[in-house]
């Protein structure tokens, strides 16, 4: 595999994981922000007050988006084996025969 290749598949990946994990991380965020701006509100400086809200939301979002984080990484382990199986330089098409 060349350099080229490799920081190919690098940013590939990288990208598909920020593409899965962007929806669950603000959605923590979110509720990260408000539950502190209702607890700055009310006062009330309670630890567990943060977490298990958040916890509770992101497991639900991870099931209700599992679909499509198992679909993305689906798809780019196919593409990465599709990859691994045809050499540097190869095409997929049928070699011609000369008559």
């Amino acid at each position: 595999m060349t350099p080229d290749a490799v920081a190919s598949v690098a940013r590939e990946t990288i990208l598909v994981l920020l593409y899965v994990s962007a929806p669950v991380m603000i959605l923590a965020l979110v509720i990260g922000l408000v539950i502190g701006l209702i607890q700055a509100l009310t006062s009330i400086q309670e630890s567990t007050l943060t977490f298990v809200p958040k916890i509770i939301l992101v497991f639900a979002s991870l099931i209700i988006l599992l679909p499509f984080m198992a679909a993305q990484l689906n798809e780019l382990a196919t593409e990465l084996f599709e990859r691994m199986a045809r050499p540097e330089g190869t095409t997929t098409a049928a070699p011609t025969r000369a008559p």
